[in-house]
């Protein structure tokens, strides 16, 4: 994902010459997953624009691509401006980590997570993260 910037600025071209007024402002991916997000809620039809954007590509396999879709959860906690790094120490935070937060602070009491917590650095560059919890 070193284009990532050169993506996101070519799905938001292709939503905007179609006349949807939703924009993408992320992308993330490892070995198994793209994770693309927006400020304002996507729909069906826009999944379809970025799913043929994704499929003109020429350096990825699209027979191994499942067809875009929505997260399965009804309800996802999202925190921005995290430390990549614990302090004091030099290492990085960790889904295992975020689980033990969560089960030991009272606001998540009586909440299950529905996956592991998903950590995405802002940028390589930067020392800072978003997670994203499935509840």
């Amino acid at each position: 994902m070193v284009k990532a910037n050169i993506h996101i600025l070519n799905i938001n071209r292709l939503l905007k010459r179609v006349k949807f007024d939703i924009s993408i402002n992320f992308i993330w991916s490892n070995n198994k997953e793209l994770i693309i997000t927006s400020y304002k809620v996507a729909a069906t039809y826009n999944l379809n624009i970025i799913e043929k954007y994704i499929k003109n590509l020429n350096d990825i396999n699209y027979s191994n691509i499942m067809s875009p879709r929505f997260p399965q959860s009804k309800f996802y906690l999202k925190v921005l401006n995290i430390s990549y790094f614990i302090e004091d120490i030099n290492l990085s935070i960790s889904p295992d980590i975020i689980e033990s937060v969560i089960k030991s602070t009272y606001i998540f009491n009586n909440i299950m997570l529905s996956s592991r917590p998903c950590i995405i650095k802002v940028s390589p560059k930067s020392n800072m993260i978003v997670i994203w919890i499935d509840i």
